[in-house]
C-alpha cells in the first residue's frame, strides 16, 4: 500500500515510524513532514492546510490510504474531499469532526445522547458569562468553542480569574463554561469504522507548562502509557458509557465516524466523565501508545477507513512507555527558532529498541538541525516498569541541548505516586 501521512509534528513522526514497520507498506510519504519523518518516509513539500494541493498530489500518486495527523484539515473537510475523489482516509468527515472542532456542538451532542460530561452553559457575551459564573460557584472551566491548539481552556481557581479568562477568550468566539470536575484525568484512544469502535490503549498526559502541574496549558509536555488507574473494569465502563454511545450517536445522527477517536476523561468517584473529544491521535499520547503497539498499525487504520475494522485481538508490548517533550524557552508563548540542536544524533546512535527521539518543531538549515517551533522534540522510552522508562527518557533528555531548552522534570509523577501507595 502507498500511504500518505499529513502533518509535521511529533505525532506524525511516530505515525510514520510505526507505519514503516508494516509488511503491507510499499511507499510512505509525509506532507510536509520534518527532519525526523524524512528518516522513515519521503517528505512532500505541501502544507497540511493546502487541501487542493494535497488532493491533487494524492490522486496523481495513486495513494491507497491517507492518515491525517492534525485536526484542522479534518475540520476543514479534507476527508470529505478525498473520499469524494475515491481516496481512502483514516479520519472523519467535517461533520463528524465537529466533536473536536466545536466544543459547543460536542457538549450538545453528549447531552442529546446521554454521554456523561460536566454540567455546562454556552455563552456568547461577557454579561451572560458573568451571570452564570456568579450564580454557579462550581463553574470555573472556561473553554473557547473552536480549535485553539490545546490552548483554549482555562481552569480558574476563583471567580475573579474565571471572569478574567472570559474576557481573554471571548473576543475569539463563543464560550463553553463548565462546572469543574474533581478527579484524575486519563486519555483513551480508539479506532472506529462507523459502527464498531476498538479501544487501543490508555495514557495520561501533562498539559501544564511547568512542574507540579503549574502554569498555562500547552499542547502537552509529556505522557505515559498505560494509565495504571484505568483497570479492566473501568476500561469496560469507558467502552460501554463513552465510546460505544459516541459512535452509535453519530451514526444515528447520520454522520458516521471513521477514523481515530480520542476521549479525554476525568474519572470522578470511579465513573468516567468526558472532558473533550479529539478526532485524531493525541500528541504526545501517540508517542507513548504506538511504541507499545505490537500489532500492525496499517491494516487497523485501513480497516477504519474502509468501514471494516479487523476483529482479531490487538497485541501490546507489556512494558510501559514514557515520553518527555523538549520545548523552547517561551513556550506556550512565542518561542525562538533557528537555534542549533546538539545531541540528537548521539542519542539515536546509542538507542536500542527501548528509546526513541521523535521530531516535532525541528528543521534542517545548511544540514544542521535547528529549532522550528515551541515543542521541538519528544523523547520516548520503554522500561520494565514506569520508573525504569522514566529514568531512561530523562537520561536521554539531558544529552540533548540548545539555548533555552527546557522540559518538565516530573512526567509520570501521578502514576509513580499511585504505584508507591499501592498495597504490597
Amino acid at each position: 500500500m502507498k500511504v500518505l501521512v499529513i502533518g509535521s509534528g511529533g505525532r506524525e513522526h511516530v505515525l510514520c515510524w510505526s507505519l514503516a514497520k508494516s509488511p503491507q507498506l510499499t511507499r510512505l510519504f509525509c506532507a510536509p513532514g520534518n527532519p525526523g519523518t524524512a528518516e522513515v518516509a519521503e517528505n512532500v513539500e505541501i502544507a497540511a492546510d493546502d487541501l487542493d494541493g494535497l488532493l491533487s498530489w494524492a490522486r496523481a500518486q495513486g495513494i491507497d490510504l491517507t492518515v491525517v495527523g492534525p485536526e484542522a484539515p479534518l475540520c476543514a473537510g479534507l476527508a470529505d474531499r478525498f473520499i469524494e475523489a475515491g481516496l481512502a482516509v483514516a479520519g472523519p468527515s467535517a461533520a463528524a469532526a465537529r466533536l473536536e472542532g466545536s466544543k459547543a456542538w460536542a457538549k450538545r451532542f453528549m447531552a442529546r445522547h446521554d454521554i456523561p460530561t460536566a454540567p455546562f452553559e454556552l455563552v456568547s457575551d461577557v454579561e451572560a458569562a458573568d451571570r452564570y459564573l456568579e450564580t454557579n460557584p462550581k463553574a470555573r472551566v472556561i473553554k473557547l468553542d473552536g480549535l485553539a491548539g490545546g490552548k483554549g481552556v482555562v481552569v480558574a481557581d476563583d471567580l475573579a480569574s474565571a471572569k478574567a479568562a472570559v474576557r481573554d477568550l471571548s473576543p475569539r468566539g463563543e464560550l463553553v463554561i463548565e462546572e469543574r470536575l474533581r478527579g484524575e484525568e486519563v486519555s483513551v484512544i480508539a479506532l472506529a469504522d462507523g459502527e464498531r469502535v476498538l479501544m487501543l490503549a490508555s495514557s495520561q498526559d501533562h498539559k501544564a507548562a511547568f512542574d507540579g502541574d503549574t502554569g498555562p496549558n500547552t499542547g502537552g509536555m509529556g505522557a505515559y502509557s498505560p494509565a495504571p488507574m484505568l483497570d479492566a473494569v473501568l476500561a469496560g465502563e469507558v467502552q460501554r458509557r463513552v465510546l460505544e454511545p459516541t459512535i452509535a450517536g453519530l451514526a444515528a445522527d447520520g454522520i458516521p465516524f471513521r477514523g481515530i477517536l480520542y476521549a479525554g476523561l476525568m474519572i470522578v468517584d470511579g465513573e468516567p466523565q468526558v472532558l473533550e473529544y479529539n478526532c485524531r491521535f493525541g500528541d504526545p499520547e501517540a508517542q507513548t501508545l504506538l511504541p507499545r503497539l505490537a500489532s500492525d498499525l496499517l491494516p487497523l487504520l485501513a480497516g477504519a477507513a474502509a468501514g471494516e475494522l479487523p476483529r482479531e485481538d490487538l497485541c501490546w508490548d507489556p512494558r510501559p512507555a514514557l515520553c518527555v517533550v523538549l520545548a523552547s524557552g517561551g513556550y506556550p508563548g512565542k518561542s525562538p527558532t533557528g537555534l542549533p540542536i546538539e545531541g540528537v544524533a548521539a542519542v539515536n546512535a546509542a538507542a536500542g529498541d527501548e528509546l526513541m527521539v521523535f521530531h516535532a518543531g525541528t528543521a534542517l538549515v545548511d544540514e544542521r538541525l535547528v529549532t522550528a517551533g515551541g515543542r521541538v522534540l519528544a523523547v520516548t522510552a520503554l522500561g520494565d516498569d514506569l520508573g525504569a522508562a522514566r529514568a531512561r527518557a530523562y537520561a536521554a533528555c539531558e544529552r540533548i541541548t540548545w539555548p533555552e531548552r527546557r522540559f518538565r522534570r516530573d512526567i509520570g509523577h501521578r502514576a509513580l505516586r499511585r504505584n508507591a501507595d499501592a498495597p504490597r
